[in-house]
């Protein structure tokens, strides 16, 4: 079945079709999802640099369009003390910073491109467990105090009575800066702009070699060769290792699996007491998140099969379901309209990266949104737009704007996962 989104977006806007025989180009950008759309797009229309970017299927095919839809404050996986902890108070609040402008950058977009499905909504992290308030409301204290934010940390009750209830909402604490999209429309706009700006998209070209002759670069496609000065890897969680030895090895793209449910009746929403338009995630390591879409379908998503196999996909669906009744009984009879899945890109570090392949800096990339990419995956387009045209003011903070590192002992990423999946879910089960 389609996703919910490719079932709402509407018509497909019109890209440049398949890659010419030959061309040139200032900048080559592979991917065309947020990151490289936007980029094009930055490029165009500040700098004046010519794009092209190439999409091995159609723009916004990858996670750009499969995603929630949560447009939060947030760059990598880190906690809050634990940035202050690595990197200083002054660099933690620039990365904090850089989230917020990330956001802000959202409703930029969807203002200058009249995208619709976009809304304000506040994010909620609940406390899955009683035992997880104290670290939220922590965490509360530590937002207002260090970086000045207003952040707010919500009691069970005021949890109840003002947004959700059911069996996992013992407190809650509140970003106010969150936006709820429809990320495919998003994705969408985006590519009106860039092409609109300049840029040239080509879908169905994936790259198929990649050589350079002196200074040019020079991409290969199933029908033709594009030449470029410059390349840009957009390609996050669906990036081929063998593409560029600058990613071999750190990357580890991970399956995140959601669910929409039909929509709720009255009584459902309000035995749930399902109210809020809020964003939700909760406090596990493996998290779940959810909203209230705007025709009360329930969407519901959290970390899927570590392999991707067409018979796990049906258990999946089942058991993310089973999941969201264990939050919420009073859905007890609902039932699945919609489920897909897509990769996101987790990193070593569990931070993403701007930055350029060590040994050729004609060579960038913008990678590892670690599933919450799509504030900062836009707005990762656009630093890269200036980073490529030399504009000081648009350099990423600093612990973004490092190479890749690679994973040790790559070739058991797998393994590692899977041994990380069992050890989280020991965790989040547990005081």
């Amino acid at each position: 079945m389609p996703s919910y989104w490719t079932a709402t977006a509407g018509p497909e806007p019109v890209d440049d079709g398949i890659a010419p025989a030959a061309a040139d180009t200032d900048v080559a950008i592979i991917g065309a999802g947020y990151t490289g759309l936007s980029c094009a797009w930055h490029l165009a229309k500040t700098y004046g640099i010519q794009s092209l970017v190439l999409e091995a299927n159609r723009p916004g095919w990858g996670c750009s369009g499969r995603n929630g839809g949560f447009a939060r404050a947030a760059i990598g996986r880190h906690g809050y003390a634990r940035m202050i902890e690595l990197w200083g108070r002054d660099t933690a609040r620039r990365v904090f910073n850089e989230s917020l402008a990330a956001v802000e950058n959202v409703r930029e977009v969807l203002r200058e491109g009249h995208i619709t499905g976009g809304s304000e909504a506040g994010h909620l992290k609940i406390a899955h467990r009683a035992s997880r308030t104290a670290a939220l409301a922590g965490e509360a204290a530590l937002l207002q105090r260090e970086f000045g934010y207003p952040a707010e940390f919500l009691n069970a009750g005021q949890l109840r009575d003002h947004h959700i209830g059911g069996t996992e909402a013992h407190g809650a604490l509140r970003f106010p800066d969150a936006l709820a999209v429809h990320p495919l429309r998003l994705a969408y706009g985006t590519l009106a702009l860039a092409r609109s700006a300049g840029a040239t998209v080509h879908s169905a070209s994936a790259v198929l070699d990649w050589k350079k002759n002196g200074a040019t670069h020079v991409l290969t496609t199933a029908h033709g060769s594009v030449r470029a000065r410059t390349v840009v890897l957009a390609t996050n969680g669906y990036t081929p290792e063998h593409l560029h030895g600058c990613v071999r090895g750190t990357t580890l793209p991970v399956l995140s699996h959601i669910i929409v449910t039909r929509p709720m009746t009255a009584a459902e929403k309000n035995a749930s007491g399902f109210h809020t338009s809020h964003v939700l995630t909760d406090t596990r390591n493996l998290l779940y998140y959810w909203r209230r879409l705007a025709d009360d379908r329930i969407l519901f998503g959290g970390r899927g099969l570590v392999t991707d196999t067409s018979g796990g996909h049906a258990r999946q669906r089942d058991f993310l379901l089973a999941e969201l009744k264990a939050k919420l009984p009073a859905l007890r009879d609902i039932t699945v309209d919609h489920d897909w899945w897509g990769w996101v890109c987790l990193t070593a570090d569990f931070l993403p990266h701007i930055h350029h392949a060590k040994d050729d800096p004609s060579v960038h990339y913008a990678l590892g949104y670690q599933g919450s990419g799509v504030a900062y995956g836009l707005y990762a387009g656009k630093l890269l737009a200036g980073v490529i045209a030399g504009d000081a003011g648009e350099n990423p903070a600093p612990p973004v704007a490092t190479p890749l590192p690679q994973f040790p002992f790559a070739a058991l990423r797998r393994a590692g996962q899977r041994a990380m999946y069992q050890w989280y879910r020991w965790r989040d089960d547990r005081d």
